[in-house]
């Protein structure tokens, strides 16, 4: 028997807590390359700034967060750009996962656990004519018994420079308690926003689209300052390269990725 919580409060479930919890991230960081040398230069640093082993130590840092333990990871770095990491996670320590299973190997361990994983995977391109760049990272953690993805939230918001987020959250699956009665969500849920650093959100423009009676959440998140000197790639002061009026041409070009990634559409 172990117990659980729930918006009415502690109740007692009949075996393990198995209810599904996934979490969603598409990241997208954007930046102005002036020249395709420094657009390779772009890709160069991205390969090299979230690569593989950045990335296990990123989603390492998750797993001690949601008070995880990790079964596997799984990691490579791919030719000629982009990275993808599996971290195979439970909730209980592994020791007391195989506990009086002598001939368990790790395979058949990680065979039982697949429910309950975080990955990453990058991808850096650039616009063929227009000097823009864009890196995406796709993130999924998810869980099930009590441990919670949305406490990696914040930290996986902190770890990547994005400009547009958009976050999906769902619930799946039900456990039950003691009398045989179903439970659907052992937690608050209202919006992703709610378990989102208020400070993190005063730089975004957010959107939600939530169903509740689907438990399933949708939250997208736009970064609101528009400085150039923030999204021109190379370090240099960006009044010390462009005109004016190439500054204005320059901003266009990135509001216009940003927002045609964040709404789903093409402008140009």
């Amino acid at each position: 028997m172990v117990e659980t919580y729930q918006k009415a409060g502690k109740i007692k479930l009949h075996g393990f807590n198995n209810l599904t919890k996934s979490l969603s991230f598409n990241m997208y960081d954007v930046c102005y390359a002036n020249s395709p040398a420094e657009q390779k230069e772009y890709i160069a640093y991205i390969d090299e700034e979230y690569n593989a082993e950045r990335l296990t130590k990123i989603l390492t840092e998750c797993v001690d967060i949601i008070g995880a333990n990790i079964l596997n990871i799984a990691r490579q770095d791919y030719e000629p750009q982009g990275a993808s990491v599996t971290l195979l996670i439970c909730e209980e320590p592994m020791d007391s996962v195989v506990k009086g299973v002598k001939s368990v190997q790790p395979e058949t361990v990680v065979a039982h656990l697949d429910k309950s994983h975080i990955c990453v995977h990058t991808y850096p391109e650039t616009h063929p004519d227009n000097g823009i760049a864009t890196f995406r990272a796709d993130i999924e953690v998810a869980t099930c018994g009590e441990i919670s993805p949305l406490n990696a939230l914040n930290h996986l918001l902190g770890s990547f420079d994005a400009d547009v987020v958009t976050v999906d959250y769902r619930i799946r699956g039900f456990t039950r308690d003691v009398d045989g009665t179903k439970h659907w969500v052992d937690h608050d849920m209202n919006s992703i926003q709610d378990y989102v650093d208020p400070e993190v959100l005063k730089q975004y423009n957010c959107v939600d689209t939530n169903l509740d009676t689907e438990r399933l959440y949708h939250t997208k998140m736009r970064w609101t300052d528009m400085d150039l000197d923030r999204y021109v790639f190379g370090g240099k002061p960006v009044n010390e390269q462009f005109t004016p009026e190439q500054r204005k041409d320059i901003k266009k070009r990135l509001q216009y990725e940003i927002q045609e990634i964040f709404y789903c559409h093409n402008i140009w």
